[in-house]
């Protein structure tokens, strides 16, 4: 297991060198979005729309964060991990996109871990509970695309600096700690 730091725009090569257990700061421009933002993306493709950033060697957080309005623009208060399950609709998706790191929380599945072997993304996974840690890593807050949807839902910008710790928890070569433990587990439940 190693420990990495890694500066967005992301590169395969960057991914590729990642492994299930390793560590991972990021700095950088991170986009989070959740649920609500991932169908407006896929809406406006399906339009032949325009996306308002691009994401190419990307980092996508599945996160709400709270945000202050202020007179020069947004202050970053907390920004916490959602639970990425809801997400796995838009694995091909966002693969396309060419995203190459989620961070978020509780994993993905297997179409998930498809795309990532396919696309050379991976999964880390942001502690729960650190909202404040993860905030202070913030220097700097755009966007706030598709406020309509609540501040939770919206598309920010966070200008991140050695954002992290987060372990990588699904690589780009097929292996999940998710699947491990759910076998583990079954197999714990035939001895009963």
């Amino acid at each position: 297991m190693a420990t990495y730091e890694l500066n967005i725009p992301l590169q395969d090569a960057d991914v590729e060198k990642l492994h299930v257990g390793d560590t991972v700061y990021i700095t950088g421009t991170v986009f989070t979005s959740r649920d609500m933002g991932h169908l407006e993306i896929k809406k406006l493709l399906q339009e032949g729309g325009k996306l308002p950033v691009d994401f190419a060697g990307s980092v996508v957080f599945h996160a709400g964060p709270v945000l202050k309005k202020t007179e020069s623009g947004w202050d970053m208060v907390v920004v916490g991990p959602t639970t990425s399950m809801r997400m796995e609709p838009y694995a091909e998706m966002v693969g396309q996109l060419g995203v190459k790191m989620i961070v978020g929380k509780g994993g993905m599945r297997d179409d998930s871990l498809k795309a990532f072997q396919k696309y050379k993304q991976v999964y880390l996974q942001a502690a729960p509970g650190c909202a404040v840690k993860h905030a202070a890593a913030v220097r700097e807050v755009g966007g706030g695309y598709w406020l309509e949807k609540g501040m939770p839902e919206a598309l920010w910008l966070l200008k991140v600096e050695k954002f992290g710790p987060f372990a990588v928890t699904m690589d780009a070569h097929g292996k999940s700690i998710y699947q491990d433990i759910k076998e583990k587990a079954f197999k714990v439940m035939e001895t009963f």
